[in-house]
């Protein structure tokens, strides 16, 4: 069994979906980024190869680092890469209700479906498992939702209930026939 803990990259604070978008994380919380650290097991750290998780875990020395997996990056939102709700919804407001109300196959126009992301997740979950027992994961919101619904046997709906706040910690098990999550955004 391997024990993941998924952080949540520090804010960015934009107001749009953020997908693929390579925007850099707010790290100026040095008191939060204190008690992450202290929080969080000494053990070695991997991040999606975007700057804001990359940035993320870089604060998390000293611990050992592996190479970015852009396996852990967020969903991709294609043409709705940095839109907000109100502008993708009077676009096409039928797939923008269906693409959150119904999550799974509906896909944003050039972008990702929530199930093509959580077979990502998956397969990066599982490939992690066999290289190590314990691992700190800076990653993103669709990415530690998509590993809690994995973990817990979820809907996509029940899954994307949850609430994951930057620089929260959600912590994951992995092992063969045994998948389990919580605590679910702890915040330290």
């Amino acid at each position: 069994m391997s024990r993941f803990w998924l952080v949540r990259h520090g804010p960015t604070h934009a107001k749009g979906m953020v997908g693929w978008t390579d925007l850099p994380a707010d790290l100026s919380d040095h008191a939060a980024l204190a008690r992450l650290n202290a929080h969080l097991p000494a053990v070695p750290v991997i991040s999606s190869d975007l700057s804001r998780a990359v940035a993320t875990a870089d604060a998390l020395a000293p611990r050992p680092r592996l190479a970015h997996d852009p396996a852990l990056r967020e969903m991709h939102f294609g043409r709705w890469e940095m839109r907000g709700w109100t502008e993708v919804e009077a676009e096409d407001p039928v797939l923008a209700r269906a693409f959150w109300e119904r999550p799974g196959t509906v896909c944003a126009p050039g972008g990702e479906c929530w199930d093509a992301l959580t077979a990502r997740v998956e397969g990066a979950l599982i490939r992690l498992a066999q290289e190590t027992d314990e691992l700190i994961v800076v990653a993103h919101f669709g990415m530690i939702v998509a590993a809690v619904q994995l973990a817990e046997g979820l809907s996509p709906e029940a899954a994307l209930a949850h609430r994951i706040d930057n620089l929260s910690v959600t912590r994951v098990e992995f092992g063969p026939g045994t998948r389990r999550a919580g605590p679910i955004n702890h915040i330290p």
